[in-house]
């Protein structure tokens, strides 16, 4: 009797596929780094790496950042590493020191950030991937909405992106944290649970645990899903008006004594979303500092509706009207 071969399990096919489309565009030869932290996501996307980097003739190395703010965090850290490694990958563990501003999520976040950033480095890798889900994004969208974050925030996580020269990727943004649960469970990779995920001091799990799911009980199902077509959909604009401001900037700003200065003729012509973006762009680029909404609108301000102003104190720099232009210096107490 002709014996028939299980097929591929359909979570576990999901992720694959993921994961190839992501890696499709890496240089054969190169590495990547897989940032695992042993939960279900980062798990499922590590399995997915190692099943398809070797036929793309990528190298793949797992990093877990141990960020030591929990009991027992180097025990889950080297737990995850021989997960890796009964994977076929590679693995390292990196210890960090969580501090800085913007709370301990943030703090963590910009750590590990940081971890893989030198641990693809030091590999020579050509990208790291981070095992973000559709679920992932869908919180962040809700959480930029409550903040009124305004349209950067509302688009989410991009599916590549940069960490200071090192390409990320997020091959999973499309994939449901389901889908990783259930690649794992056919895999026979258990993930480990971790306690912060449950904690409900933190926004984003108070999100995850009850936001949601209320979302989905009143309004129906497919919340998630709608959330991150919409930060898709933001994305593709941000985009488009990102192309508009390159190709009018250059018109239209000059290097000015300590700053840069712009046309307030120019700045008056253009829409007032386009307006505010060349205003958040030149401080970005110029200070490497952002402006809230209220901020961008008063200098605006200086164009639309001036009346003879002082100068208004930004982040990092200083914007006053100079005859028809508006000039951006640098602040010397900042």
């Amino acid at each position: 009797m002709e014996q028939h071969r299980p097929g591929l399990d359909p979570a576990v096919a999901a992720v694959r596929l993921a994961v190839r489309r992501a890696l499709a565009g890496l240089e054969p030869g190169s590495a990547v780094v897989v940032a695992l932290s042993g939960g279900a996501d980062s798990l499922a996307l590590a399995a997915a790496t190692a099943f398809e980097a070797p036929k793309l003739g990528l190298a793949a190395v797992a990093v877990t950042v141990d960020h030591g703010l929990q009991d027992g965090s180097a025990d889950a850290a080297s737990a995850a590493a021989a997960a890796a490694e009964a994977l076929g990958l590679e693995a390292r563990v990196v210890r960090v020191e969580v501090a800085g501003e913007g709370g301990p999520e943030a703090a963590a976040r910009d750590a590990r950030y940081r971890a893989l950033r030198d641990a693809a480095r030091e590999a020579g890798a050509a990208a790291v991937l981070v095992g973000h889900t559709l679920d992932d994004q869908a919180e962040t969208v809700l959480l930029g909405l409550a903040r009124g974050s305004g349209g950067g925030s509302l688009q989410g996580m991009p599916a590549a992106g940069t960490l200071d020269g090192v390409v990320l990727l997020r091959p999973l943004l499309e994939v449901r944290r389901a889908t990783t649960r259930a690649a794992c469970a056919a895999e026979g990779i258990e993930p480990w649970e971790d306690p912060h995920n449950a904690d409900p001091r933190f926004a984003r799990v108070r999100v995850r645990e009850t936001v949601l799911p209320v979302l989905e009980a009143e309004l129906g199902p497919g919340i998630a899903e709608a959330l991150a077509r919409t930060a898709a959909q933001l994305r593709e604009d941000a985009e488009a008006f990102d192309e508009m401001i390159d190709e009018t900037i250059e018109d239209i700003v000059e290097h000015a004594e300590a700053g840069i200065s712009v046309s307030v003729a120019a700045l008056a012509a253009n829409p007032a979303a386009l307006r505010g973006r060349i205003i958040r762009h030149v401080v970005a680029s110029e200070f490497h500092q952002s402006l809230t909404r209220g901020q961008t609108l008063e200098v605006a301000r200086l164009v639309t509706d001036w009346s003879g102003q002082g100068p208004i104190d930004l982040p990092g720099c200083r914007a006053r009207r100079v005859g028809g232009r508006i000039e951006f210096t640098a602040r010397r107490d900042a």
